[in-house]
Parts: C-alpha cells; structure tokens; sequence
C-alpha cells in the first residue's frame, strides 16, 4: 500500500461533477509505412506485454474507515483490459478537428474510483493511416514528469529488453484494522512534523514579504488576489472542448535565443499574445495585466512514474501590452519574481501544507466552490510546459508523430493551456468547457498567431516552418 501525498490528495478531493481531475495524454501515430496492420487488438498486445512496466496503471483507490487519513493507493491490482482499452471512431474526414472533438467529448466524463484511475481509447477512423492513443489518466497518479516518464515506459524509446510481459505480484485487500494502523502511524508522524513545518512556513512568508517591500510593486504586472474578470472566468460547465496545434521546436528555441530569454518565458508569452487576441474578441478590451498559474517540479527524476511532486508559480501575463518585445520583457521579469518567492518560500511548502487537509471536509468545501465560483481571485489561466522526449518514439514499431497533454480546469477557470516538446516540434493543447468560445479552435489560432508576432519581432522573415510530421492544421469555424 502506498499512501496519496498531499497535493495527490488535493487533486483527489477537488474532483466535482463539473471539475474533472483527469489529465489527457495524446499520442498520434503514423502507420502509413508501418509493416503490418495497425489495429486495436495489436494495440491491446502491446498494452498486455507492457502492463508489468506501468505500475500506476495496476494501483486501485482505498479509502480509509471513517475518512480518518488521505486514502491510500492498494499498489499490483489486477486490471480488466475489456473495460479500460477502449474503441472510438473518428468522425470523416478524421483530421486534427475531428480528432480534438472526439478527445473532447472522452475528457468530459469522470474516471470510475471503483476501478484504477485510467482509460485508454483507441482513435480508429483518422485520415493518412493515422490513429491516436487518447489516455485518460487520473492526476492524483502522476503529474507532468510522471506522466512523461510513464509514456517513455509505453512506447519504444529506451529499448524492449523488458517487453515480455513478466508477471507481477497480485494485491491482497488489507483488512481494516491494518488502514487503521497505518493511519495511526502516519498521523504521528505528520504530529511531529508540524512544528517544523509551521516554523518553515513563517520563515517561508517573512523572507518572501520583506523581499516584496525590497523590489516594490510593478505597475504593469498583476497583484496578488487581484486577478480581473474575464470570459474565461466564470462557473465551469462539465464539458469539455479541446484543441491542438503544432509549431517548430527550432524556431521556438531560435526566439527564446533572439530575446535572451528562457524558453518557458516563450511559451507564456506565447500564450500572452494570444490570450490578449481573445480577450479583445470576447470582452472587447485588455486591459490589465492576468495571471497564469505555472506548475513546477519539484522532482524532474527519470525514473519517476507515479505521484505529483509539483508546486506552481504565479506569474503575470501583460495581456494589456499591445508591443510583444515589451510584453517578453515582462514576462521574463515575472517569472523571474515568481522562481525567486517559490526558492524563498520554500519549493516544496506547498506539498507538505496539503499533507494536512482535513479528509472530512476537503470534498465538501470543493464542491461548494465548484459550483459557486465565478471568479478565480488565485489565477485566470492555467499554462504548463512539459519537456517531452527528445527522440522520436514507436509504438509496436509504428512512430508517434505528436503527443499532446493537458491538465485540469479549475474552480472559476475554463482555461488550460499545456505545451509538450516532443523531438523536433512544440505541441499545444488547449482545454476549456462548452460555455467559453464559439469554437475553441479560436484558441490555437490565437496562439499560432502570437506566435508569428513573436517571430517577426525578433526579427525572422517568411511564414513559420510547417510541422510536417503533424497533422494539418485545424481552423475555427467561422
């Protein structure tokens, strides 16, 4: 058995009817030169050689008697391929559109706790001899380096010598008098540690208020729970629209050098110009600047495969600045403030303060927000960049030609953007629900946009490269 950590249990107990806390991993494959014929059933082989490999997909959720403690995960379950691999038609002419409304649609339902927290759906139907793995993943198992790391364990990236499909150890349901044990155990232990943790906290908040005062706010980035109101900010509905695109990976890493910033200050101000292009649209002005919640690792490790080891930055977008070199200035000079109040806080207070949410109550209170919040005071969006695998992946031989992931919509927050690097390319996915855009494809467009912005701010002539080895383009409709 292996108990949730505190943020695995946030993620757990913030799931409502209407805020999912599945994440989405997509991954397209190119089987027009594959030898062989490409189908579910292959695909099904592949999942059964592998299984051994991917432990958080045997794990099965135990809640403790009495709700006493976080539950814990009964680790080597047996696993039911004919209800987690699953089939899905992609309507014609079965490109990148018709693909992403099919995601939407499988990511606009919940995962069943009953069973281990995951699906996977087979896209049959796609143009070119192209068919996409749509995975369903509960957060609670894995964030983004897991999630990676997992996905390197499932496709052909550092060899085969283990694809024998080895048997693994089958759990046994523990009675319940050993959860009490273990409750009790982890309950002095989290007893002793709060007088360290309560200490680490207020050194945490004191270094991060005097270098506040130090430095004196910026007038044009955002304040602290002050974020303004928006379109998308408003109570999320459960369903779910979901767009991709793709961009060179050598042009993104060619402005990022150009500016002399990072590359995740690209990506934000990516996603900067192109939310100031929504903004503009929906609400008709940009005003002031928004805030975007970053996630971070706080364990990058290789061999992780399980658990959110994350904390989040809070950084200002200047959506309100119409020049895109004054806006990657300041979105290079946000981050920065950001990293610097996350290492003086502490990178990992945020983890250690979830260790102690009240089992009882934490669900309830997440709901009530759920379905009242129509403003997020914490953040407008959500914008996350994963580093991907660098080498091209296969699956049973065939290449992966794309991967796209995605996080969680949060309370009074119907927008999540998640950028993967995957070989020679940049991956976007956008999710929101079915009360934001008119067609949430505007939101990549937008993004696309600012993307060229960028480029010929720093100076690049001619169209951005096309990614060749993606799927075309999908335009909104309209």
């Amino acid at each position: 058995m292996k108990r949730l950590n505190g943020m695995d249990a946030m993620l757990l107990y913030s799931e409502t009817p209407n805020l999912h806390t599945h994440t989405l991993k997509v991954a397209v494959v190119n089987a027009a030169d594959f030898d062989g014929e490409f189908s579910f059933e292959f695909f099904r082989e592949i999942i059964e050689r592998r299984l051994h490999l991917l432990d958080p997909l045997r794990f099965k959720l135990i809640d403790i008697p009495y709700r006493l403690h976080h539950p814990m995960w009964l680790e080597n379950c047996e696993v039911d391929l004919d209800y987690h691999l699953r089939r899905v038609q992609v309507p014609s002419p079965g490109g990148r559109k018709e693909l992403d409304e099919v995601i939407g649609e499988i990511a606009s339902t919940p995962l069943d706790r009953s069973r281990p927290l995951w699906e996977f759906h087979f896209a049959e139907g796609m143009a070119e001899n192209r068919f996409a793995l749509i995975g369903k993943v509960h957060h609670t198992l894995a964030d983004g380096v897991a999630s990676a790391n997992l996905l390197a364990r499932l496709m052909d990236l550092a060899g085969s010598a283990t694809d024998d499909g080895a048997d693994y150890p089958v759990c046994a349901m523990p009675s319940k008098g050993e959860l009490l044990r273990a409750t009790g155990r982890d309950h002095l232990q989290h007893a002793a540690a709060l007088p360290g943790l309560m200490a680490d906290a207020v050194r945490g908040f004191v270094r991060v208020r005097r270098r506040a005062r130090e430095r004196r706010d910026h007038p044009e980035m955002a304040k602290l729970f002050r974020t303004p109101p928006t379109f998308l900010n408003h109570v999320v509905s459960p369903v779910r629209t979901f767009a991709t695109a793709s961009l060179a990976l050598s042009e993104v890493k060619a402005i990022a050098k150009s500016f002399g910033v990072t590359f995740n200050d690209v990506v934000l101000a990516i996603a900067a110009g192109g939310l100031r292009e929504l903004l503009l649209r929906y609400d008709g002005r940009a005003d002031r600047p928004i805030v975007a919640s970053v996630p971070v690792s706080t364990d990058k490790s290789a061999d992780r495969i399980t658990g959110n080891e994350i904390s989040g930055l809070v950084v200002s977008l200047p959506v309100h600045i119409d020049d895109p070199l004054e806006r990657v200035r300041l979105i290079a000079l946000a981050t920065a403030r950001a990293k610097e109040d996350l290492d003086l806080m502490g990178p990992k207070l945020q983890g250690r303060l979830m260790e102690y949410l009240p089992p009882l109550l934490a669900p309830a209170m997440f709901r009530w927000q759920s379905k009242h919040a129509d403003h997020n005071k914490l953040m407008n969006v959500a914008v996350s960049n994963v580093p991907g695998p660098r080498e091209r992946g296969h699956l049973g031989g065939a290449p992966v030609s794309e991967i796209y992931s995605v996080g969680v919509l949060s309370a009074g927050s119907a927008f999540n953007m998640t950028v993967w690097s995957y070989v020679d390319q940049v991956d976007i996915a956008v999710l929101s629900d079915d009360r934001t855009f008119n067609d949430v494809h505007e939101a990549t467009d937008a993004m696309v946009h600012s993307f060229a912005e960028l480029r010929r701010a720093a100076g690049f002539t001619g169209s951005p490269t096309e990614v060749t080895t993606a799927m075309g383009p999908a335009r909104a409709s309209g």
